[in-house]
């Protein structure tokens, strides 16, 4: 696709790198037959290639509308398209850099303006989101039901327990997990416990930094980034083996950290390390020997709903269902797996009507099979998903269970 750079681009580095990414793309339309977005309304600017096309005008001079930032908001960077693009556009690269710049464009009204900055001066930090949560949860009874869905549950936060190996890894306690389900991170401890692995968390690690960097807030989120290097970073130096996501959102993210903080002089080098030592608790887990556990899972069979940050995100498509089959689950095909739950970090919270018909399709594929159990790899994913009469679980508390119980 040929672009024609406005001055005012043409030498930085955002419009060089929007530029890049644009010409890449072919303008086929493949894309669009797996976005979800474009599924629900059928309108080619909530398609990828559309949304390449508001982009592409933003920086070729054309000022953006609130039109314009409203049909960039409803994408849910599930990165779907990036999976299925022949021409390997990275579209979600170009999604954050064309939002950024709409977002210094265009005004946004009132109470989105609010609600974004409540999301991001809460969430990110669990001593200030866990009361607050609290609070909520307490007044439950009063709320509106459209409130009362989006409450998640509060977890009392306990530091992890695990014997000592001389095999060891770090493992990011998170934002949303620490407070809802700290015992993810327990049970991958146990798993690779019997691994002969420790597990262990950088106290002075935080936020991955993905919420502020999908609302445009790119300085709050290279400071979280570069407070978790940090963190990590003495670890590194003494032989950490890896730094393990039990959050698959987080683990995209940390992932991106070397391409993220690139042009910074001090950081650049250690995020490219980081982002290297950066893995899925299913990466991690499919390179051990599991031979002793391959009768584990025998007779039962479990749903398991691929996250997009990890399968479009991370590329790790059929890691997971590949494991449990190993270990003797059954694990059915689901229908439209490539398809985002609704879940996507806060766009639930920002766009609830679309959200909703995504995470009602989502559920009618994954109870097609009647399974036992419904895992999945991310946090927002399993909150999101579960239902009094049919929780969601992380696959590795279902494994730790399992191999604890025999």
């Amino acid at each position: 696709m040929q672009t024609r750079l406005a001055a005012k681009y043409a030498n930085t580095e955002k419009g060089l790198t929007a530029e890049s990414i644009i010409r890449n793309c072919v303008h086929c339309g493949f894309c669009n037959a797996t976005c979800p977005t474009y599924q629900l309304l059928g309108d080619e600017r909530d398609g990828p290639r559309g949304r390449i096309y508001l982009i592409k005008q933003v920086f070729e001079g054309v000022s953006p509308t609130r039109e314009t930032q409203v049909h960039l908001d409803q994408c849910l960077t599930c990165r779907a398209c990036e999976s299925t693009c022949p021409s390997g556009v990275e579209f979600a690269k170009l999604a954050d850099i064309g939002r950024m710049e709409v977002d210094t464009l265009v005004n946004r009204p009132f109470v989105d303006r609010l609600i974004r900055k409540l999301l991001l001066q809460t969430v990110p930090y669990p001593a200030t989101f866990r009361p607050l949560l609290k609070t909520a949860n307490l007044f439950k009874p009063l709320l509106p039901q459209s409130v009362k869905a989006r409450l998640i549950p509060v977890q009392k936060t306990r530091p992890l327990i695990q014997q000592t190996h001389q095999r060891f890894m770090l493992v990011l306690a998170g934002c949303v997990q620490s407070v809802s389900s700290p015992n993810t991170n327990q049970a991958a401890a146990n798993v690779l416990d019997k691994l002969q692995i420790s597990l262990l968390e950088a106290p002075k690690a935080g936020c991955c930094g993905a919420l502020a960097q999908h609302l445009s807030a790119e300085e709050k989120a290279s400071n979280q980034m570069k407070q978790n290097i940090d963190a990590w970073w003495p670890f590194i130096e003494h032989g950490c083996e890896a730094i393990v996501m039990t959050a698959s959102g987080c683990g995209s993210t940390v992932k991106d950290y070397g391409y993220l903080l690139r042009n910074d002089k001090v950081y650049a080098e250690k995020a490219a390390k980081v982002s290297e030592l950066s893995k899925d608790i299913a990466e991690v887990i499919a390179a051990e020997d599991l031979s002793v556990w391959q009768n584990l899972g025998v007779g039962s069979t479990i749903a398991f709903q691929s996250p997009c940050s990890l399968q479009h995100g991370q590329q790790l498509t059929g890691l997971v269902e590949t494991i449990l089959q190993q270990l003797g689950f059954t694990t059915p095909v689901i229908n439209d797996a490539h398809i985002c739950c609704g879940s996507a970090g806060s766009y639930s919270l920002l766009q609830p009507k679309l959200s909703q018909s995504l995470r009602l399709q989502k559920l009618s594929a994954l109870e097609a099979s009647q399974p036992d159990k419904i895992v999945t790899a991310n946090i927002g994913c399993q909150l999101y998903l579960s239902t009094p009469s049919r929780p969601v679980n992380h696959w590795i508390e279902m494994l730790a269970e399992r191999i604890e119980h025999g």
